[in-house]
């Protein structure tokens, strides 16, 4: 069944390409025409996607880059790296401009109410499933319910299976209202014969309380082969789902219907990491973060550090360092996501945000991604001094790590390839050209 989920997404993604490309037209007619239509169309704005006059400055930034890097007396300090990037980024910069005029007016409301010095605007998330936006949690339950609505009519059965784990927030009534479903269709395959399973009255308490609240279920039943009608119960018509065999292709098929409902999975959000790269002066003042990455709003963290401090105030005890510890991994379960910065020897600093209960490999492997020297060994250090390593930190959470809500990581080469490293003609070079484009002025 899980392979059948997989396909099944890998259809849409391929339908939706196949949309994307525009009507065929004859090899004698001209596509100029319908290629620009198909564009203005599809035109959607990108939370931190380059426009083209932008990308065309970015490739020529890169040429230039390429051909420098060749060249062993290169500089690659802040200046040299500010100057190069300066006259490609206007463009852009005017543009992005021009495209917040025309974005939606939900995502212009929520960018105006962030201050300047928040360290991101916001957390987003990818869903590579189903398209490759890149949306606020909240954009994406929308997106994701339209879209298996939208699947109904060609798979109902598979895509009500999805809509329940997907659609709904209670994972205890999510169990629940399976579990009732599997027992309907498997009462029908036991006592095929049985009438009084083929029906459910709709006002039974227990189709009330486990079912009908579920998003998803009705259609679930649907695809079943059951039925809405009225039906009379003790001289009281009412409505009724019942089941009607010619509805399915045989009694067997429901067994299918019931390990989908038992196999399916919500579809997983993944965290977009919002990559970012920043000169010192920037890292200074963007040091506040947003509300979203608080699990509590921020008049609760308000009101909670002053009950604290009162109660603090009044006990006049001295805290053992288990109390202060307790204390401290309290404090960073406000926060469901951090944001950590990578400050590199050339100053520059690399910026990604993480959930607080990723693990430390997340990090090493968002780095090592972002290198130029890709694949070579480093070392990353607190600001406390203590060297993280991958064989020893491997699997320990943010939280493990005390590196919530936010912690500049310093970069260093490991000392096994410090000397390879002195003998390249790019040694201090340290980003990949194109991460180094996303450098942005003050």
């Amino acid at each position: 069944m899980a392979d059948k989920i997989k396909k099944f997404f890998q259809k849409k993604k391929a339908d939706a390409k196949f949309k994307l490309a525009g009507p065929g037209h004859r090899l004698s007619e001209s596509s100029i025409s319908n290629q620009s239509v198909v564009k203005k169309e599809s035109t959607v704005v990108k939370r931190s996607g380059l426009s083209e006059e932008s990308k065309i400055a970015a490739d020529a930034a890169l040429a230039r880059l390429q051909q420098k890097r060749d060249n062993p007396a290169f500089n690659t300090s802040l200046a040299a790296i500010k100057a190069q990037v300066k006259r490609e980024l206007e463009n852009e910069e005017s543009h992005s401009k021009a495209e917040e005029l025309v974005a939606p007016k939900v995502r212009q409301e929520i960018e105006t109410e962030l201050p300047g010095n928040f360290a991101a605007s916001g957390v987003f998330f990818k869903c590579p499933i189903i398209s490759n936006d890149i949306l606020p949690r909240d954009e994406w339950k929308q997106n994701i319910k339209k879209f298996l609505y939208e699947q109904l009519e060609e798979e109902r059965g598979l895509t009500a299976c999805l809509l329940i784990q997907s659609c709904n927030n209670n994972r205890e009534k999510i169990d629940t209202c399976v579990e009732t479903l599997c027992k309907y269709l498997e009462n029908i395959i036991t006592y095929p014969e049985e009438e009084k399973y083929q029906k459910i009255r709709m006002s039974n308490r227990a189709f009330c309380d486990r079912v009908q609240p579920i998003e998803g279920a009705l259609e679930l039943l649907l695809a079943a082969g059951f039925v809405q009608q009225k039906m009379d119960n003790n001289g009281v018509e009412e409505d009724y789902l019942v089941f009607q065999k010619d509805n399915v292709p045989s009694i067997e098929s429901l067994t299918t219907l019931i390990d989908a409902l038992r196999s399916a999975e919500p579809i997983h959000l993944e965290l977009d990491r919002n990559l970012q790269v920043l000169l010192p002066s920037q890292a200074a003042t963007k040091v506040q973060l947003p509300p979203s990455f608080y699990a509590l709003s921020m008049e609760e963290i308000k009101r909670e550090q002053q009950l604290r401090a009162e109660a603090i105030e009044k006990s006049q005890m001295l805290r053992t360092k288990a109390m202060r510890e307790k204390d401290e991994l309290r404090e960073m379960r406000k926060y469901k996501f951090a944001i950590i910065r990578i400050r590199f020897p050339d100053g520059i600093l690399l910026q990604g945000t993480f959930s607080v209960y990723e693990r430390y490999m997340e990090i090493h492997e968002f780095v090592q991604e972002n290198l130029e020297h890709s694949g070579l060994p480093f070392i990353l250090n607190t600001p406390t001094g203590h060297k993280l390593l991958i064989e020893e930190d491997a699997n320990k959470t943010l939280i493990d790590l005390k590196l919530v809500p936010a912690t500049v990581l310093n970069f260093a080469w490991h000392s096994n390839v410090i000397e390879e490293i002195n003998n390249s003609p790019n040694k201090d070079v340290y980003l990949k050209p194109e991460v180094m484009v996303l450098v942005r002025e003050m």
